[in-house]
């Protein structure tokens, strides 16, 4: 993977790593979530991630949704049921698994955010603690 001066990977014109295997079915990329965010349609971004990392560093108005607990948070998934849902982690793989999970249960409109937080902070929020 080709990187830039500072180590991080050199991205497309969608704003994804060279090579990234990108699922349009599946996947948003963090560009289209700040276009979503910025623009008239709701959406709830949820993150996924555990509460430790959640509270180390996060994007501002995403809805704490560890994976480990969403048997435990249905009700309160389902208040989203029919919107636009968007999941993140820390690098994709865990937001797929809940994304794959919510889809099971009747979800429609849920994606994964491509790259998760990580992809966030070098493509979208550079200032933000990466880990």
């Amino acid at each position: 993977m080709n990187q830039d001066a500072f180590g991080n990977p050199q991205l497309d014109d969608r704003g994804l790593p060279d090579g990234y295997q990108f699922n349009e079915q599946w996947e948003v990329t963090p560009r289209q979530v700040r276009d979503m965010r910025d623009g008239s349609d709701p959406l709830v971004l949820i993150d996924c991630r555990t509460a430790p990392e959640h509270g180390t560093v996060h994007i501002d108005g995403a809805e704490l949704v560890p994976l480990q607990s969403v048997a435990a948070e249905m009700s309160k998934l389902s208040a989203w049921q029919n919107g636009k849902i968007v999941i993140h982690c820390h690098h994709g793989g865990r937001s797929m698994q809940m994304t794959q999970l919510l889809r099971q249960a009747g979800f429609g409109d849920v994606h994964s955010m491509a790259g998760g937080i990580d992809l966030w902070a070098i493509d979208i929020d550079p200032g933000m603690v990466r880990y």
